[in-house]
């Protein structure tokens, strides 16, 4: 990994840094990642919007409530609608779904409702705060093993796989009963967007609290700055592929380095992009409990297609062959 060409550091150091890269002042940008405008004009709200279709960017991204999707019409005839844009409240966070299709307005929709009802069941299974969930009778040994839906299999079995991978770093034991969680959100967002694509959608975007899984780009998405929210420390193009940011500055110390029982230390804010979401998340997630140490074990996953972007808890941004510097 090559190291930046200077310290991000407090904020105070860094206005030199993005005066030639954003406006001054920037409207806020999603937790840790989200898309931008057009190149003429990058910010068009404080929730930023991606390209749209190639009539023009999606404008007025501003999110509609759970249930009721808002759609951008870019010049459609009747019935149909070049674009549709929602935002599902699920698993805790707000999940962004673009589609920049030009489809039937009733396909689009049907779409975004298959994918909406994968991710609420994605929730009622996996989440730890729902006492009815799977992964809750699993933890109270309600179920057994053979017992498992075959997704819980699945996600056991995927994290049992990453532990080996990652020495023991990706752990969903780390604070003490199973929490799949770390595995869970990267890898059902992978399979929303496999969904769309199946169904029809050849150019999409799903974003969720840092997650972001994109097809048929170039989609332009600003990874945020660790310590001031307005700030971009990265502007990356992707085509198909995703997205993933670990980091310390919206949840606090939410992960643990399992070898110590410890909050992880080190780095900052771990950002992977790669061509399948899950495996981005999970080691955006280990490389962030590893702290400084991930950054040699980053570096070894470019050989796999898996590009990464850090700054450390002293300020320091490093960035793989693959990536552009810190802007």
């Amino acid at each position: 990994m090559r190291h930046g060409p200077g310290a991000l550091g407090a904020p105070a150091s860094l206005s030199g840094i993005f005066a030639s890269s954003a406006p001054d002042p920037a409207p806020p940008v999603s937790p840790a990642a989200a898309p931008l405008g057009s190149p003429a004009e990058p910010f068009t709200s404080p929730s930023a919007a991606p390209l749209g279709s190639p009539a023009g960017p999606f404008t007025s991204p501003s999110a509609a409530p759970a249930g009721s999707p808002a759609a951008a019409s870019l010049g459609s005839g009747p019935g149909r609608r070049v674009g549709l844009r929602h935002v599902e409240h699920v698993m805790g966070t707000a999940v962004s779904i673009e589609l920049a299709d030009d489809l039937p307005a009733a396909t689009l929709e049907a779409m975004v409702a298959d994918v909406c009802a994968w991710l609420h069941e994605v929730d009622e299974r996996f989440s730890t705060y729902k006492e009815s969930s799977e992964v809750n009778r699993f933890r109270r040994r309600e179920l057994t093993l053979d017992e498992l839906s075959p997704d819980m299999r699945h996600v056991l079995d995927a994290c049992a796989d990453l532990w080996r991978f990652t020495g023991g770093y990706f752990d969903a034991y780390a604070s003490g009963p199973l929490d799949p969680s770390g595995y869970v959100k990267g890898w059902s967002v992978e399979m929303a967007s496999a969904r769309l694509a199946a169904a029809g959608s050849a150019r999409h975007y799903i974003g969720a609290g840092g997650d972001i899984r994109a097809r048929g780009g170039p989609w332009r998405v600003g990874v945020r700055h660790p310590w001031e929210a307005d700030r971009l420390s990265w502007v990356l193009t992707v085509t198909d592929g995703a997205v993933a940011t670990s980091g310390t500055y919206e949840r606090g110390a939410h992960v643990r380095n399992p070898r110590t029982g410890r909050a992880a230390e080190g780095l900052r804010s771990v950002t992977v992009v790669g061509p399948d979401l899950t495996l981005a998340d999970a080691y955006a997630t280990a490389a962030l409990a590893m702290g400084e140490a991930g950054l040699t074990w980053l570096a070894a996953r470019a050989a796999e297609g898996y590009q990464s972007a850090v700054v450390t808890d002293d300020g320091h941004a490093f960035t793989s062959d693959g990536l552009p510097a810190a802007v």
